[in-house]
């Protein structure tokens, strides 16, 4: 069973969905180019386009992990066109990759949604028409849900990391695109401009309004990559490694219990 970080091609067969966007003010940081958060609302977006145009209905999915390959940018005022398809299935999630390709930057996404019931939170099996809809492109290919970041280490430095009123959706959590602001604003810190490499987010546990959460940093040394971490009072909720550093240790997939992870309404 693959990974989701095993990023497939475009499929030669199957449902696959273009569209293009422009890097407004809004999305740009101060170096002018598009920002991490920017990038994953458009690809949310996206993925809630084609499964209206697919016919799938619109439950709820959550994010449990997403993976970025950059080379380059883009910048304010370019206009990008995204390309999506699935990339592989599981009993209850599904991948959906994305390719973002500008006119002098492509970025490479794949992003796992669990499809889980609204009232329980738990995952249940893909909803009907879903593998009429992507199957042909998924082409048999499955896909693992396993979480498979370390944990911070004893020297690992921490700071609070404040909640805002728009960081929320409407399901009332944290939105997965609001998970990546703290990584770009580290690595502002760390002086790490990144345009170029892997870019990797797991989601372990929702954050609600009211929690109070640090941006835990290992900011790495030589060629190691920076780590971290959003940590409450009760544990990890998401973590993100930047660079080509890989982990080493893995959890249970999704399906045993109730999911970690980032509510969005935006359907796969």
């Amino acid at each position: 069973m693959a990974a989701v970080s095993d990023l497939v091609p475009l499929p030669e067969r199957g449902r696959r969905y273009r569209t293009e966007r422009t890097v407004r003010l809004g999305d740009a940081g101060l170096d002018g180019w598009l920002r991490l958060d920017a990038l994953a609302r458009f690809l949310q977006d996206v993925a809630a386009e084609d499964a209206v145009q697919a016919g799938v209905p619109a439950p709820t999915w959550v994010v449990r992990r997403t993976v970025l390959d950059l080379e380059g940018r883009p910048r304010f005022g370019e206009r990008i066109e995204l390309t999506t398809f699935c990339g592989g299935l599981g009993g209850r999630w599904a991948e959906r990759r994305t390719t973002v390709e500008g006119p002098h930057s492509r970025i490479e996404a794949a992003t796992l949604w669990v499809f889980v019931e609204a009232v329980s939170g738990r995952p249940a099996p893909l909803p009907e028409g879903f593998h009429e809809a992507y199957g042909e492109a998924a082409g048999g290919r499955r896909v693992s849900g396993r979480l498979l970041h370390p944990q911070p280490g004893d020297e690992a430095r921490r700071r609070p990391w404040p909640l805002r009123a728009s960081d929320f959706d409407v399901l009332g959590h944290v939105n997965n695109a609001a998970y990546f602001s703290p990584v770009d604003d580290e690595l502002a810190r760390l002086r790490a401009p990144f345009c170029h490499g892997r870019l990797e987010l797991e989601y372990r546990d929702p954050i609600g309004p009211g929690a109070e959460v640090d941006l835990v940093v290992e900011p790495g040394a030589g060629d190691e990559s920076p780590r971290m971490w959003l940590a409450g009072a009760a544990g990890i909720h998401a973590s993100a490694l930047v660079g080509s550093r890989r982990p080493a240790t893995t959890e249970a997939p999704p399906a045993e219990g109730r999911t970690g992870r980032a509510r969005s309404n935006q359907g796969l």
